[in-house]
């Protein structure tokens, strides 16, 4: 079991939780993700790593409320605990060598992105942070990433909040400006809006490396679940990412994969929200 240290709520749908994991927190880098289960019969889902304390031995997670796993997780309290929390898992953001970066996040894949940013700071790189959300009531992680980046751009869909517009317009005018200042472009966040940054950065030849979080059952490349198709191989996003070059990731295909289990996960949700519901009553 696995004592819950830390919870806060970071807007209406988004939770912060440090879990008491201390061997993961001494492995664990940037881009990792773990796997957990919040009860013996619960489901197994990814969670990106979003930061460590070795001193404390917690390991961060930040996580959006959007299915039935999700609502039971952020009923737990702290001092509760949770049954599985397996990892680190998948490969590290590789990072060595690189001078000028550009790290793009939206909504809540910045929780992804800030560890990485976080890290390229640490080792001397410039860093260029765009982060974007749909409106000024649902963002987080603004003072951390201002802490971490030589510039940051902040977007809003409905202009409520930094400049109106999306990730991409702010990426298309600062490679317009100069395409060659940066070594490479970190996207993290909803799988479309990657595959439409790319599809700037590709404009610019620009390296681009983004972050597949699929479905997972055992974080092994066991049980297929995760695969992908990158530069028409198979990949398993578990174990061979979840890094990729996203000029050669199939977004088409993936979105499609994404979307075969959605009516399966609306039904667990309604039962789970249902469940609680009574418990009220």
């Amino acid at each position: 079991m696995y004592k819950i240290l830390k919870r806060r709520e970071l807007n209406s749908s988004v939770t912060l939780m440090e879990i008491e994991a201390p061997l993961i927190a001494r492995k664990a880098q940037p881009g990792q993700f773990i796997i957990l289960r919040v009860d013996e019969e619960g489901e197994r889902i990814p969670l990106t790593i979003a930061g460590t304390d070795t001193d404390t031995g917690a390991v961060t997670i930040i996580f959006q409320v959007v299915g039935a796993t999700t609502t039971l997780l952020n009923h737990k309290q702290e001092g509760e605990c949770i049954h599985d929390f397996v990892g680190p898992l998948g490969r590290p953001t590789e990072l060595e060598g690189l001078k000028s970066v550009c790290v793009v996040g939206g909504g809540v894949g910045c929780a992804i992105a800030l560890p990485v940013a976080k890290k390229l700071h640490k080792m001397g790189c410039k860093v260029t942070s765009i982060i974007g959300f749909r409106s000024k009531d649902i963002v987080i992680l603004e003072d951390e990433f201002e802490a971490c980046s030589d510039n940051l751009v902040r977007m809003s869909d409905d202009g409520t909040w930094g400049r109106h517009g999306l990730v991409t317009a702010a990426l298309e005018d600062l490679l317009t400006e100069d395409p060659k200042q940066f070594d490479e472009v970190i996207a993290i966040g909803p799988v479309i809006m990657m595959k439409f940054v790319c599809k700037v950065t590709e404009k610019y030849n620009v390296k681009t490396i983004i972050s597949m979080n699929p479905i997972m059952i055992d974080g092994t490349g066991m049980c297929g679940g995760c695969r992908l198709t990158v530069g028409g191989e198979t990949k398993f996003a578990c174990v061979d990412g979840p890094d990729f070059d996203g000029h050669l990731v199939d977004f088409d295909e993936a979105m499609s994969r994404g979307a075969m289990y959605r009516n399966f996960e609306q039904h667990a949700y309604e039962e789970t929200c249902n469940l609680f519901q009574k418990e009220v009553q």
